[in-house]
């Protein structure tokens, strides 16, 4: 099983998580290829990855308006005045409060966030029921449809801000740490991104689909609002997980008369209750009876485009996968459509049932435990 350290978790690892919709499966054995960039288990099985950070990988949240002595509802200059004031009382190079570096440390990410309306806004889009110290996840839509300004990722002070911080706002997610000095001067329109999801259907086939977004923005009395606006968007055929789609001019208005920013989505599958994603394969973890896994069959596949039939051969084991070539998402070359087999027990509510269970247990010589017994002296 593969032992996360502290790295991984900060790099790699919770970017692939935050990229790629993985549907809750739990697997320990994980191992990271990092020729292809991507995560799997010892069996080759994908479908572990983002379940494995959504139950082991959490952070503790943080109550940026606690932090600051607010109220969620506090104004612009009411965050600029609390932020002076506790600023001066807890700056590690004046305070004689025992903890006054780690709470400077706190005020100043709180107020990187409260006092930027686009951090702001996607950080009270949590809601109101977490609890500052307990543990967290992001939930896997959250800043969806969001549109955010900024040219992206900026790595400036980034290790001087908390885990909790980096699982919010860090890279993939169309923030940045800080604005440019320069981003009020320039004639063109800036650079608009948004984090959008489809269904996978929409990479099978394409579509056009209006996409409605939400701009934070203060209104005159300095508190954060959001404005909306729906645009219809082509979705290509083949477009994958993480992608991201350019509309010309649909940014921020240009300066003096120059021509708006770009607009850049970045695509998100919606969780599905069959399928999981990897690149451009896509997964299925199959139900089939002991008979058909035992004796083989024919049987059909649900597959995003339809049903296709299957054979199963003789002597299937559960956990096995096979493989439909090339119905994964279209692409030079397209991807694949893995099917993994998970036997599945008739129950024993009947008579008839139990009593072939019990035909079974006499006549049939089988030790499930049989490897686990000849090697317990080993």
């Amino acid at each position: 099983m593969l032992q996360l350290n502290s790295s991984s978790q900060n790099t790699e690892a919770k970017l692939f998580a935050r990229a790629h919709y993985v549907a809750p499966a739990v697997n320990d054995a994980l191992v990271y290829t990092r020729t292809y960039n991507t995560w799997r288990t010892r069996e080759n099985d994908p479908c572990a990855l983002a379940a494995f950070f959504q139950v082991r990988h959490s952070v503790e949240y943080k109550d940026y308006y606690k932090i600051m002595a607010l109220e969620r509802g506090a104004s612009q200059d009411e965050i600029k005045r609390a932020y002076r004031k506790l600023a001066r009382k807890f700056h590690p190079d004046v305070s004689t409060e025992p903890d006054a570096e780690k709470r400077f440390k706190d005020l100043a990410e709180a107020y990187a966030v409260l006092r930027d309306p686009e951090k702001r806004a996607a950080y009270d889009e949590l809601g109101t029921n977490w609890k500052a110290g307990k543990e967290f996840r992001p939930p896997p839509d959250w800043g969806s449809g969001f549109e955010f300004g900024g040219s992206g990722f900026d790595t400036r002070d980034r290790s001087t801000y908390s885990d909790f911080f980096e699982s919010l706002f860090g890279q993939r997610q169309g923030f940045t740490y800080g604005a440019s000095a320069d981003r009020h001067f320039r004639a063109r329109g800036e650079d608009h991104h948004a984090k959008v999801q489809v269904d996978l259907g929409d990479a099978y086939s394409g579509a056009t689909r209006s996409i409605s977004l939400r701009t934070p923005e203060l209104d005159q009395s300095g508190h954060v609002v959001t404005r909306d606006r729906t645009l219809n968007v082509k979705i290509p055929k083949g477009v994958q997980q993480g992608q991201r789609i350019r509309l010309s001019e649909q940014g921020a208005p240009g300066h003096g008369g120059e021509r708006p920013g770009d607009l850049f989505l970045e695509i998100q599958f919606r969780p599905h209750r069959l399928y999981t994603v990897v690149g451009r394969d896509v997964h299925l973890k199959l139900p089939v009876a002991p008979w058909e896994a035992a004796l083989g069959a024919t049987i059909q596949v649900p597959t995003p485009l339809g049903p296709v039939d299957m054979k199963i051969p003789v002597g299937t084991e559960s956990g096995k996968k096979l493989r439909l070539k090339n119905r994964g998402i279209p692409g030079q070359p397209p991807g694949d459509f893995y099917v993994t087999i998970d036997i599945a027990l008739p129950p024993a509510k009947s008579d008839t049932a139990r009593k072939l269970y019990e035909s079974m247990r006499r006549e049939l010589n089988f030790n499930p435990r049989a490897h686990l017994e000849a090697n317990q002296h080993e």
